[in-house]
């Protein structure tokens, strides 16, 4: 699954926001409705409208003033009457007259005691603390609304203002206000990208106070992860940026070796790297820290080219690059000078062993195909349970490390495992032609929509792969189908399977919706961060 444009990687700008248009408070009411003119009665001259209400007073019978008035029987329900409300002053005569002596002196009395009450029930809410010019960017109304509802990131088309000091490099982190001047926070300050701001705390915060910031929560990250590694998966990702309040900053473990990126330009510091390198070997004692930065990010970012150098070694003498992880209880290769983002899709995890034990549940163990299988994640688990496994991929060194990934696993794999190199939308129309069949089939492209104006292709792409593995599935066959692409919903997603349901008159049935591993949590202000959807169908 390749990493969405989440951390780091600048999302689509077409985010305007309508209002709505007011309607007059009269609008649909008869004509003349509010008109106050003249009313002409019959066999009368006009009248005003209150002389035409008005009605003749009718005769009361006399009454003595002194006489008793006989008692009203009480209910036994009736409630206590209300004590009528004090009038009000009228705005005439009543207004002007003084206060007697007596309420004087009980006004008196009511301002001594409030002044005498505890000093908490007085004390009134602090105001927000505001931003008086110097250092810090002011952002428009809708970028700090979505901050105070939890969002984190501003983007360059929603900053008003930047105050940045004379001459010198733009600061890593900045302040950040809304237009009235109230502070919103502390953020990291991108000035090459799209996604410029990125905040890290909700209040002022100087250097010292952010890098003990990010101790803190680095640490808490990867005390989280650690439940996670047993001796059957000891690769997990133990920092995921904004889902950890730590954006831009990734880290993964795959057995001894830790790969941290750093996704911001605010983070290339001297000093977040030794923060992050002290907290990652007090907590982990690993044999190497490696740092391997996303190309595709440092252009965004506008970051210098990385030091290839480790940033840290258990043995100096001994430089360790690669190493062997399980997940799982699989054992797969990991080379940190080569493969797509830290080295593996561990966000893919759970879903691996979700497809092998629902090949098993419905017998779906004859052949399988794993589509865009990369390094061979879910056709190594499928050859578990499977009789026959074919792979499928653009890159020749990718199967390249999945063909060493079957033959460490060779005896605990049971299947016939082959791979196939090419593209995979020509694969599969070709073989869905020629009448190929398969018992399960699992599809985990690339991302296709990295930008909201790439959804519409992407929905095309999605539907077509699927279309032609639903041609190739027998009867009660399992289909896995999944999508790494943010900007593609669950509705979306769906609805594409559904239509190529419909085009390859299949019938299916949906077993399970799933996401990514507990590792790769989902934060519910921060809709970036549900970015893997996995759907499993049983095909009739």
């Amino acid at each position: 699954m390749a990493f969405p444009s989440t951390p780091g990687v600048p999302s689509d700008e077409d985010q305007s926001l309508g209002t709505p248009g007011g309607k007059s408070h009269f609008a649909g009411l008869p004509s003349g409705w509010i008109d106050s003119g003249p009313v002409v009665a019959p066999g009368k001259g006009p009248q005003t409208p209150r002389e035409h209400m008005t009605k003749p007073r009718s005769t009361r019978p006399a009454t003595t003033k002194n006489a008793s008035k006989a008692a009203r029987p009480v209910s036994p329900f009736a409630l206590t009457p209300k004590k009528p409300a004090p009038a009000q002053p009228s705005p005439g005569r009543d207004a002007k007259r003084k206060a007697s002596p007596a309420k004087r002196a009980a006004a008196l009395a009511r301002t001594a005691g409030a002044a005498a009450r505890p000093a908490a029930l007085q004390a009134r809410p602090a105001a927000a603390p505001r931003f008086e010019g110097g250092l810090g960017a002011r952002i428009n109304r809708r970028a700090a609304d979505r901050l105070r509802n939890g969002y984190l990131w501003v983007y360059a088309s929603d900053i008003e203002s930047v105050e940045l000091p004379a001459g010198g490099e733009a600061p890593a982190l900045l302040p950040v206000a809304d237009s009235r001047g109230l502070l919103l926070g502390t953020a990291l300050y991108s000035p090459a990208s799209q996604i410029a701001l990125r905040v890290v705390s909700r209040q002022a915060l100087d250097e010292a106070g952010w890098l003990a910031l990010l101790a803190e929560r680095l640490r808490a990250a990867v005390a989280r992860r650690k439940p996670m590694l047993t001796d059957q998966s000891n690769a997990c990702r133990l920092c995921f940026s904004e889902a950890d309040d730590l954006p831009g900053v990734v880290a993964d473990k795959y057995g001894d070796l830790v790969i941290l990126q750093l996704l911001a330009k605010g983070l290339h510091t001297a000093g977040v790297r030794e923060v992050c390198v002290r907290v990652l070997r007090e907590e982990l004692n690993p044999a190497a820290i490696l740092e391997r930065p996303d190309p595709r990010i440092r252009e965004f970012e506008g970051l210098p080219a990385p030091d290839p150098a480790p940033l840290w070694l258990a043995n100096p003498n001994a430089p360790v690059t690669s190493a062997t992880f399980r997940l799982n209880g699989l054992v797969f290769q990991f080379d940190a000078n080569s493969g797509q983002k830290t080295g593996a899709f561990l966000d893919q995890r759970a879903n691996y062993a979700a497809a092998a034990e629902w090949a098993q549940r419905l017998g779906a163990t004859g052949r399988a195909l794993d589509v865009c299988c990369y390094q061979g994640g879910f056709a190594l688990h499928l050859a578990e349970v499977c009789g026959q496994v074919t792979g499928v991929d653009s890159s020749r060194a990718s199967l390249e490390v999945a063909e060493r990934n079957v033959e460490a696993n060779h005896a605990k794999i049971k299947a016939q495992v082959d791979w196939v190199e090419g593209d995979a939308f020509q694969i599969l129309r070709d073989w869905s032609d020629a009448g190929e069949s398969f018992d399960t089939i699992v599809l985990d492209p690339p991302a296709f929509a990295k930008s909201q104006r790439a959804v519409e292709g992407a929905l095309r792409g999605y539907k077509e792969l699927n279309l032609r593995a639903l041609k190739m599935m027998r009867p009660g066959g399992l289909l896995v189908t999944c999508s790494c692409s943010h900007h593609v919903g669950w509705t979306e997603l769906e609805a594409c399977v559904a239509s190529a349901a419909v085009d390859a008159h299949r019938r299916v049935r949906l077993l399970e919706r799933r996401g990514p591993a507990r590792d790769h949590p989902v934060v519910l202000n921060l809709p970036e961060t549900e970015y893997l959807k996995c759907l499993v169908f049983e095909v009739e």
